[in-house]
């Protein structure tokens, strides 16, 4: 029982202090699982990361099951899904409640025009991290920017690039066996 709160505890505090969704928590909960807890290893979570962002549903809490499942199975996924979800659900009727009256007010607007390049950042920070942990190189850095430039000048769908990764990610191991020529 007192794994399943800790579990709980860890991912409610990293949803708590977290301003920008899945992407933003990211870097909060490597820190937390990988350096902090020990709970996963690097490499770990960054597949854990990738298999996230290609499940349907929120990356944060995506994340927080595979993390749960992977250090107490289904009672840990369900804590870490719990914890993640808890304090943002929790914020969100405060706010409902409190914001209606409020929203036109120019200290808000200006609050809100503030946290915009903060949030940009606290996304920024966990790809520069994901990059590194990926192992992306000056060799292999072309794919993740083919990737950006279709998903965002061009509009396709991130899945078509995610199953194109997947395909080229099996070619890749059934002609070479994983290894550069």
């Amino acid at each position: 029982m007192k794994k399943y709160f800790e579990l709980f505890k860890s991912f409610f505090k990293i949803g708590a202090f977290t301003l920008g969704g899945g992407y933003a928590m990211v870097s909060l909960i490597q820190k937390e699982v990988v350096e902090n807890k020990k709970w996963v290893k690097k490499e770990e979570f960054v597949d854990m990361l990738a298999l996230a962002q290609a499940s349907p549903g929120p990356l944060a809490v995506n994340t927080a099951v595979f993390v749960g499942y992977k250090t107490a199975g289904v009672p840990g996924s369900i804590a870490t899904a719990l914890g993640t979800i808890a304090p943002s659900f929790m914020i969100i009727i405060a706010i409902a409640v409190f914001f209606i009256g409020i929203q036109n007010e120019p200290a808000v607007i200006r609050i809100f025009k503030g946290l915009r390049p903060a949030v940009v950042a606290l996304i920024s920070a966990p790809v520069y991290s994901m990059a590194k942990n990926a192992k992306v190189n000056r060799k292999t850095i072309i794919i993740p920017i083919i990737a950006t430039v279709l998903v965002a000048f061009l509009d396709v769908s991130p899945i078509y690039i995610i199953l194109a990764a997947a395909i080229a990610g099996i070619i890749y191991i059934n002609k070479w066996g994983g290894k550069e020529k």
